[in-house]
């Protein structure tokens, strides 16, 4: 496990990933790609131009954070020019927040440590495990995150921020590793040490959205890393359907408790 600046390159994760066989898949049945970095690329490019929108029109107090942000329930902002500006949230049918605030950042050292993070995961994990089962493990911890966030968080909150996607790459990092036989140990302190100061900064750091980002990268990369061996890609479907479901279910929990 070599160390990064913003995470850990494990060579051997990639090696074992990318261990095809004459149909030229990846270890874990996907495809091998023939750019592991381009996924990362095109998603941090998402990220910065939604940054730079919301830049060029206010920053903080641009309405685009109101519009993009995930806001569990609906609520009233009161503009710079001193205007209101009601914004519905997620249980008002805002449902699009819950993917839209994971590619929105403000501050420029919180989307510069995402993208960088996301940089140095990403291609790893792209070539272990293939493109589409990456962008789902992307994705779907990103949408843990929100649910975290959404169940969790007080109901006029705004969040934002793709850090629940990054920890679950983080988390799903880990799985691989432990997986395949390295020594995970160094990643485990860096992960911890991110946790602790998710803990520190929770004033200001959505915990939340860490977690469940965390606990859904852990349980997506169990399916995908541990699946049978035969009929490995139905298995892993139905792993991921049944996550998805319980993603699902605690998103229509929490809009029925704010009905």
């Amino acid at each position: 496990m070599r160390q990064a600046p913003v995470g850990f390159q494990c060579p051997s994760c990639v090696s074992e990933g990318v261990k095809s066989t004459r149909s030229g898949r990846t270890a874990y049945g996907g495809q091998v790609p023939a750019n592991p970095a381009l996924t990362s690329q095109i998603l941090i490019g998402i990220n910065a131009l939604v940054w730079l929108m919301i830049t060029a029109t206010g920053g903080a107090a641009s309405e685009w954070v109101d519009r993009l942000a995930l806001i569990p329930d609906g609520a009233i902002f009161r503009l710079p020019d001193g205007s209101l500006l009601p914004v519905d949230g997620v249980a008002d049918g805002a449902y699009w927040q819950l993917v839209t605030s994971m590619f929105t950042h403000v501050d420029l050292l919180h989307i510069g440590f995402n993208m960088l993070a996301l940089w140095f995961l990403g291609p790893q994990l792209e070539a272990a495990i293939g493109r589409s089962r990456f962008l789902v493990l992307y994705f779907l911890s990103g949408l843990a995150g929100s649910a975290f966030v959404y169940a969790l968080s007080p109901a006029h909150s705004s969040t934002v921020g793709a850090s629940g996607a990054i920890f679950g790459l983080m988390g799903a990092l880990l799985i691989i590793a432990i997986k395949i036989g390295a020594d995970f140990s160094p990643i485990l302190m860096w992960l911890g040490l991110n946790v602790v100061l998710t803990f520190v900064g929770r004033g200001f750091i959505s915990w939340q959205g860490h977690l469940g980002g965390l606990v859904g990268g852990v349980l997506i990369a169990f399916v995908i890393a541990y699946s049978p061996r035969k009929q490995r890609t139905l298995w892993q479907g139905i792993g991921l359907g049944l996550i998805s479901l319980v993603i699902l279910a605690a998103l229509v929990v929490r809009t029925l408790a704010l009905a």
